[in-house]
């Protein structure tokens, strides 16, 4: 479906369900074609190898770089992402071309978002160091968004090396935007001269648009510390949605997300919050459906077709 150009204030991503239920891909294909044909602008995945929760079960979501690049060939439209990747977890060039090949796939249409990562559980399940996790990230960033967009690096550092690397072929020239999934100072000083967004989660504003202000103040101070436009990076932030049938979302830290401000009521209410978040500078809102199911985002869709009338 070819959505027409609209008067939409801001973007308007679902992330996909992750162990909310046990998601099968027959269902997770279901949803991503209808996340496309419901107007919808973007499809983002969790990138978790292993929670462990409350009762001591594990549980974890489908690989996000698979489901990514299955999602980018049975779609034309949406922007595609991880919601976000931690760089621990990978060799930084193979993850370079990994995100290169998904960026192909897609037709240009990937969004790069990179993170350090935060649930222990996954790093020592899979024997990936969760110490150092920021002096790391900054090696595998500077991997991955030079073989990204400029093609080449000759690397040796404490914690990686990418001696005589070459990133071919290429998805398109400069790569594929990168989005840095922090707000916190030294993750900002890091990655602010060279992404295009920043994203926080629901809990960094409240869930509320009036929580937007000091995040955005603090990266305008942290931009101009690296003098970078701060116009130049777009905000981004996850809105939590409560649908009808909604109790809470299942999550990674083992626990039901009962959060005391979700996103509800009729479509004129959730397209008004909405515009609240294009007015306090936001570009994009990710949001995070209870329960997520098709049903809950063609329950949204009205509220998408008020943005659109302005």
């Amino acid at each position: 479906m070819n959505v027409p150009p609209t008067r939409r204030p801001l973007r308007v991503g679902v992330q996909l369900p992750e162990i909310e239920w046990p998601v099968r891909w027959p269902d997770l294909a279901a949803m991503i074609r209808a996340i496309e044909d419901l107007g919808f602008d973007s499809i983002w995945t969790g990138d978790h190898f292993l929670y462990h929760m409350a009762d001591g079960t594990p549980d974890a979501p489908w690989d996000a770089w698979s489901v990514l690049a299955a999602a980018a060939a049975i779609t034309s439209r949406v922007g595609l992402g991880p919601l976000v990747t931690p760089l621990g977890f990978y060799n930084p060039a193979v993850l370079a071309k990994k995100a290169a090949t998904v960026d192909e796939i897609s037709g240009g249409r990937l969004v790069l978002g990179l993170g350090a990562g935060w649930n222990e559980v996954e790093f020592r399940g899979y024997g990936v160091p969760f110490d150092h996790r920021i002096s790391r990230f900054e090696e595998a960033f500077t991997i991955v968004r030079k073989l990204l967009q400029e093609g080449e690096i000759d690397f040796e550092g404490e914690y990686y090396s990418a001696r005589d690397c070459q990133l071919v072929p290429q998805s398109r020239p400069g790569g594929p935007p990168i989005m840095i999934g922090s707000a916190g100072p030294r993750m900002l000083e890091i990655t602010l001269p060279y992404v295009s967004a920043w994203n926080v989660w629901h809990t960094d504003t409240g869930n509320s648009p009036d929580g937007v202000a000091p995040l955005r103040a603090r990266v305008a101070a942290a931009c101009a510390g690296v003098g970078r436009d701060p116009a130049a990076v777009d905000a981004t932030v996850v809105v939590l949605v409560r649908m009808p049938g909604g109790v809470g979302r299942r999550q990674g830290d083992g626990y039901v997300d009962t959060a005391p401000n979700p996103l509800q009521g009729p479509p004129e209410v959730i397209a008004e919050e909405l515009r609240a978040y294009a007015r306090a500078g936001v570009a994009e809102v990710q949001l995070v459906v209870d329960p997520i199911t098709i049903a809950s985002l063609e329950a949204l869709a009205p509220a998408l077709e008020l943005l659109d009338r302005g």
